[in-house]
């Protein structure tokens, strides 16, 4: 099984970018930590960052040929991105949405998710290991779907 984790604008700066916000781990570490784990239970992992929201849509439809599913923090574009709402319901592909930090606890803006109505589900609120619980709930509904191969 092969998980796509994208990670969104701004998320490149983990651990300079507000600490108190998003913590000191880094995105190097980050993608350590979900590889490690991926390891764990039996995944490869692969992981991708972009500012861009085209790239991410880009690599949202080409997903579909690659990967099993996909666990995604689209960071700012949460607030704003009909085209990556789109690109998902597209391409059909199972997708756990995480964030950080806790966005219903945040400014007004950032309450109103244009993906959750379309993902898994959505973690957030618990800093890295909001990803770490979106891979492992991705993984579980992933084999509870995909029959086993023989």
């Amino acid at each position: 099984m092969k998980i796509l984790v994208l990670h969104g604008p701004n998320l490149n700066l983990l651990g300079t970018r507000e600490p108190t916000i998003y913590g000191a781990m880094t995105l190097e570490e980050l993608n350590a930590s979900l590889i490690k784990l991926g390891i764990e239970l039996g995944v490869s992992i692969e992981s991708r960052q972009s500012n861009v929201e085209g790239e991410l849509v880009t690599w949202i439809q080409e997903a579909k040929q690659r990967f099993d599913g996909l666990v995604f923090n689209p960071a700012a574009y949460t607030h704003t991105s009909i085209a990556l709402r789109d690109a998902i319901v597209g391409v059909e592909i199972p997708m756990v949405e995480v964030h950080l930090s806790n966005i219903h606890r945040r400014e007004s803006f950032r309450r109103r998710s244009y993906l959750a109505s379309v993902a898994l589900g959505q973690i957030s609120g618990f800093g890295p290991h909001s990803y770490l619980l979106g891979l492992r709930a991705l993984v579980d509904a992933l084999q509870r779907t995909i029959p086993p191969h023989s």
